[in-house]
């Protein structure tokens, strides 16, 4: 049975906005339209919804899911390339969590630069933010 946008929104937890995002983008076929001109999704559309939303909660780039879909879409197709991109994607995650790191002890370094409560005047950290030559 056909829902609605808003339906479909409520049942995958992604918001109208993204859904239309996502229709825009191709990674949702387009719905049919009622009498009224409303969208109509089906139980495809609702897979399909999930299936990207998943994809992006794991932090990949549109692009990223075109792919996949394509694999999802041609099902005899040889799935080697999805191994690559999973493995490349894994290792853009370890350099994201390697700069995340390195910024975590950036802020622990400016974090001590001010101990006590004080006047904003005399802050050690709004004073280290504001000196651009500071950046241990």
């Amino acid at each position: 049975m056909p829902i609605k946008i808003g339906a479909l929104a409520k049942r995958t937890g992604a918001t109208v906005e993204t859904i239309r995002y996502y229709e825009k983008e191709g990674l949702l076929p387009a719905p049919s339209r009622s009498e009224g001109n409303y969208r109509l999704y089906c139980d495809a559309h609702i897979e399909r919804l999930q299936f990207v939303l998943h994809c992006r909660t794991l932090d990949m780039t549109l692009d990223e899911v075109r792919t996949l879909l394509q694999y999802w879409d041609d099902p005899d197709k040889d799935c080697g390339n999805v191994n690559t991109l999973l493995d490349e994607h894994i290792h853009a995650v370890e350099i994201r969590m390697q700069e995340l790191t390195q910024l975590k002890q950036h802020l622990i370094v400016l974090r001590q630069k001010c101990v006590s409560r004080a006047p904003a005047v005399s802050c050690g950290i709004l004073n280290a933010l504001a000196d651009n030559s500071c950046h241990t």
